[in-house]
Formats: structure tokens, C-alpha cells, sequence
């Protein structure tokens, strides 16, 4: 067996998901390797940049979300009265998106601008902007990233945020879960099985790298660029679990309050929305995502009818009305969040002046399926004009919804110049 060296597949658990190699042709058989080192730098502290992105699965009610009045003198429409106290900290677009259809099966690319089945090829897969701002900057923290949201609800739970592997995150589920990743320490035998696993992990992938040395000079140029790909998922891995390691023994910040316990997915959202601004002001990471799922229920709301039927309104102005009343209920908790990111003091200017708070959906219009005009509003990072944008919606003129990404993680220190479908930078 001159070309033919035994198939393994390793599979590295609890850090990013598993992990199966890929099929080599030119060898018939697979290996993994990976080769990075990470910066042990932990919290840069005050000023800071951060980034959070907010994503609501079934969109808004457009004609009641978006302004007429381009510039800063747009008026304040129903859904847009609850920000009046941060007007001069946002920023409203329109016409911007990613130029897809799908439906509530689109909504995954929200934060990527790639359908997940249309992205194998790429070197970066869909990773959505949360994770590719987290592969430059997120070892400076515990965690690189937080995603929090519901696996209950329409089309297989929260899917807001996916790695450069094509692996979504799982998300973070509620207060109760929330609260012990940032304040509650393991105990002293959950420490020493974490220790544990972290060696024998490391070993797997010292042995894996050696291997993997030997492996790239014998295979063909097509294998060879799909061990590239694959050694950049093996990184990936390597690096959390570096970071895992450096933050192993490092305690963690005091809980301002006893844990708070889980109620349901409407009632959860204020609190939430408090524990992510405590994860960004005790620097336990700089960047989190929150979705706002199909299993937000109106009936705590005191709408007995369902949200994603609702949705689905078919132009019935009570249908309508119900939906404006669980959207105003979404946007005053976050203009709460904003004003909380305000009112906390970060070095010599705010919370908010630090971190880029983008709120909206991969969902334009849930009625008639359609992933476009999507409501997008940007919030403090120096993002606080106090203004409406209006992009145009199609010709040679349009803008993609990734451009503005783009523009979001150069000022948050990531020096690329591309994302997913973007053709330039926004701002």
C-alpha cells in the first residue's frame, strides 16, 4: 500500500463541536494538523472596542419600523419611539441586505450573507461576523464570543452565529446558564476533569501536527487545498483550546447578584440583555449575539395566537397590530440596553461609546417570505449619528449588507478587507 496510509478520524470534542477529516483522494486517507500559537494578552481594559449584534428571526412591521425623512431630521416612527432617549447615539439604514431568498430559511445569514449549503467551497465558509471578528481579537478575553438565544421555536433553534468550519454555535439558553459562565466558578473536580481533558486534547494534537508534516508533502494540489481548509477548522480548534487553558486558573469576576432563575423567552429578554452588558463591562469578551427566536411567545405578552403565524399575517390589521405590540416590546428592551451601555462608565467615556450595537434581522418582510430592504439600525462604536441612511435598494448603485460588516471589524481592529459577499467598505 505504496499511496495508502490508514484512515483516521479524530474527533475533538467539548471546545468547537466535532470534528470529522475529509476524504483525500490522492492518498485515500485523511489526517488534520494545526500550527497556531495565540497571544496570552488578557483584557486591554477601558476603551476597548466591542461588538454586539442583536437578530430578530421573523423581522418588523417595515412601514412602521422605517422612517420617510432621510438625514437627521427623520421622524420617529411607532417602532422607532422607544430609542427616542439614544437617537443622537444610532444610526438607521435602509436598503441594505444580502441579496438572497429563502425565506425563514435565509435567516441563518443574517450575520454571514452566505447561505450555509452554498458555502462549502469557501475558504471562510459562512462564518458569520461575530466569529471572524472573534478569530482576530477574541483570545484577548475568557470568551471569545457569547451567542445566546433559544433552541426552541421554528427551523431547529438558534442559528445566528457559525464558524469559519460551517459548525453553527450553540447558544447559550437562558439567564441561569448565562449567569454561570460569568460569575460561577467549577468546582475543584470539574477543574481537575477540565485539566484533564485539556492534556489529552493537546497530546491528540501534537500527534496530529507531526503526522500531518509528512502527510502535505505526498498528496496532490486539490487534496492539498482541502487539508488547507481543513487545518484552518483544526486551528480554530487549537486556539480555544489554548485560551482554555491561559483562563484555566484565572478567577472570575464577582456576581453583582444572586442567580436569577429562567422564565420563559419574552420575560428572560431584560435580564439577558443586563448579563450581556456585564460580560462586555467586566471584559469577559467584547463581543456577543443575541437572538430573538420563534419561541418568543405572545401569549406572555397577553396575545393568545402564535408569533410565527402571526407573522404570517395576510394584511389582517389585528394580525398587525399584535405584531407591532411584540416588536415594541422587543426594541423598548433594547433601547434599554442601550441606555444601561450609557449609563456605564468605560475609562473616560461610556459603554456604549466603546461598543458597535447592531440590531435587525435576516427577515425583510415575514408575510411574503422575502430576505431584503432588511431593518438594520447600528447603535453607539461610533456609529451614533443620529441619522437615517438610505442605500439604494438595486442597480449598480446597491449596497450589500456585508459591506457595512466590513466597516464594523476594521474598527474593531480586524485588518481585512473582506466579508462574505461584501464589495467594499461602508460607512
Amino acid at each position: 500500500m505504496k499511496n495508502k496510509i490508514n484512515r483516521r478520524r479524530f474527533m475533538i470534542r467539548s471546545i468547537a463541536g466535532s470534528i470529522a477529516l475529509p476524504g483525500l483522494p490522492s492518498l485515500m486517507s485523511s489526517t488534520l494538523a494545526g500550527n497556531s500559537a495565540i497571544s496570552e494578552d488578557r483584557g486591554a481594559g477601558a476603551g476597548a472596542q466591542r461588538f454586539v449584534a442583536v437578530g430578530n428571526l421573523l423581522g418588523f412591521q417595515l412601514k412602521h419600523f422605517f422612517p420617510e425623512k432621510t438625514g437627521k431630521d427623520f421622524e420617529e416612527t411607532k417602532l422607532l419611539k422607544p430609542l427616542a432617549a439614544n437617537r443622537d447615539q444610532l444610526t438607521i439604514y435602509r436598503g441594505l441586505d444580502h441579496g438572497l431568498r429563502g425565506g425563514h430559511f435565509a435567516v441563518h445569514t443574517f450575520l454571514s450573507g452566505l447561505l450555509h449549503h452554498e458555502s462549502k467551497n469557501r475558504t471562510d465558509g459562512n462564518v458569520t461576523i461575530d466569529q471572524f471578528i472573534a478569530d482576530e481579537i477574541g483570545n484577548q478575553t475568557r470568551f471569545p464570543s457569547l451567542t445566546v438565544g433559544s433552541e426552541g421555536g421554528i427551523h431547529g433553534g438558534c442559528q445566528l452565529s457559525w464558524t469559519k468550519s460551517g459548525v453553527r454555535v450553540p447558544p447559550i439558553t437562558g439567564p441561569a446558564e448565562l449567569f454561570d459562565r460569568l460569575f460561577v466558578a467549577d468546582s475543584k473536580q470539574v477543574q481537575a476533569r477540565k485539566v484533564k481533558e485539556n492534556s489529552l486534547q493537546a497530546s491528540i494534537l501534537d500527534s496530529i501536527h507531526d503526522e500531518a508534516r509528512s502527510l502535505s508533502k505526498r498528496v496532490n494540489s486539490e487534496d492539498k487545498a482541502k487539508l488547507d481548509e481543513y487545518f484552518s477548522s483544526i486551528r480554530d480548534v487549537e486556539k480555544r483550546l489554548k485560551l482554555r487553558q491561559v483562563w484555566s486558573d484565572q478567577p472570575k469576576p464577582k456576581a453583582p447578584f444572586d442567580k436569577p432563575a429562567d422564565k420563559n423567552t419574552v420575560e428572560d429578554l431584560p435580564m439577558l440583555y443586563e448579563l450581556i452588558a456585564l460580560a462586555l463591562q467586566t471584559d469577559s469578551t467584547r463581543i456577543a449575539t443575541l437572538e430573538i427566536g420563534g419561541s418568543f411567545l405572545p401569549q406572555h405578552l397577553g396575545i393568545n395566537k402564535s408569533y410565527h403565524g402571526l407573522s404570517h399575517h395576510g394584511n389582517n390589521e389585528e394580525s398587525i397590530a399584535d405584531l407591532v405590540t411584540l416588536e415594541l416590546y422587543q426594541i423598548e428592551q433594547f433601547g434599554k440596553f442601550l441606555s444601561r451601555l450609557a449609563g456605564i462608565s468605560d475609562g473616560e467615556q461610556t459603554l456604549l461609546d466603546s461598543t458597535a450595537v447592531l440590531f435587525g434581522s435576516g427577515m425583510g418582510n415575514a408575510n411574503s417570505h422575502t430576505n431584503s430592504d432588511l431593518p438594520i439600525i447600528l447603535a453607539g462604536g461610533g456609529y451614533g449619528t443620529g441619522e437615517f441612511k438610505q442605500a439604494p435598494a438595486k442597480g449598480p448603485g446597491k449596497v450589500p449588507l456585508c459591506n457595512l460588516f466590513v466597516d464594523i471589524a476594521q474598527r474593531m481592529g480586524v485588518e481585512k478587507e473582506v466579508f462574505g459577499t461584501s464589495t467594499g467598505r461602508f460607512s
